[in-house]
């Protein structure tokens, strides 16, 4: 992106005073604001707006416990993240118990046989294979870029969006694990997180901060993904990291308030896509 084309783009000045350039978005609506505007928060900072949407909520939670649930969704931790932490590294220990451990392998681990047609279609598992890892340092490996890289991107996102990229950068990893590795068992979240990866680098190039890092994170990635005897699913990666993409160019250029129903069919679209080209390997193996 050139210095002109940042200049040239309204998303990058405050909405609210339009001659002041600001790399910061709003957590919860994504429009950016100028430091005059911000409210910081615990992760993240509000724009007037919401910061008022923010405080009358508050105030209807009359009842001691509904207030306890308005300050947990508002102080702008990013819960989604943790579970998704949580509820992965807990279905890893329980691949550790005897006899119920492999079942649970068994039953959320993918391969192409199950998304065609016949007594074996579980579709469930384009999603499931993230819950499943092959050893503790995948698992740690994995759970640690998803913590990292989660504390970022989902305060910028919100939670829903955050697992929508995820998801969706998970069902674009199994995916091309279809259509160029029939036959192939994989397991693990290393396609939802190069999704990760790829939308946080979309999204900075869109606002123009310096993703250098995140660059050469990716360039480094891919050479180990790729190394001989590494036994690693380069489909999985190079599937996910560019669902990831596709979905951090999307939430890049639909942040205003007006566009979400634009946002939410465009994240429909890449889902429906997705499946679609699940036809593939049916017509080519079957």
């Amino acid at each position: 992106m050139t210095s002109s084309d940042f200049g040239r783009n309204p998303d990058n000045y405050c909405y609210r005073h339009p001659d002041r350039q600001s790399f910061v978005l709003c957590q919860r609506c994504l429009r950016t604001v100028c430091p005059e505007c911000q409210t910081q928060m615990p992760v993240g900072v509000v724009c007037p707006e919401c910061q008022q949407e923010q405080q009358k909520a508050a105030k209807v939670a009359r009842m001691p416990h509904r207030r306890a649930i308005v300050r947990r969704r508002l102080d702008g931790r990013p819960m989604a993240t943790y579970t998704l932490v949580a509820v992965t590294s807990l279905f890893y220990l329980v691949s550790l118990i005897p006899v119920v451990g492999p079942i649970v392998e068994s039953a959320l681990a993918f391969n192409s046989a199950f998304v065609l047609p016949g007594p074996t279609f579980q579709p469930w598992r384009l999603l499931t294979v993230t819950l499943v890892h092959a050893s503790i340092w995948h698992v740690a490996l994995n759970m640690l870029a998803l913590w990292a890289l989660g504390r970022s991107l989902e305060p910028l996102l919100g939670g829903g969006r955050f697992l929508a990229l995820y998801g969706l950068s998970a069902l674009g990893g199994s995916v091309l694990v279809a259509l160029l590795a029939p036959g192939t068992w994989v397991v693990g979240a290393s396609g939802a997180v190069w999704g990760l990866l790829g939308a946080m680098f979309v999204i900075g190039r869109h606002l123009g901060a310096n993703v250098t890092a995140i660059a050469v994170l990716l360039g480094l990635n891919l050479v180990i993904t790729f190394l001989p005897g590494s036994n690693i699913s380069w489909q999985a990666h190079i599937g996910g990291g560019l669902v990831g993409a596709l979905v951090g160019f999307v939430f890049a250029r639909t942040r205003a308030r007006r566009q979400r129903h634009t946002q939410l069919w465009l994240l429909i679209a890449v889902a429906v896509g997705l499946c679609a080209l699940l036809v593939i390997p049916v017509i080519i193996y079957t």
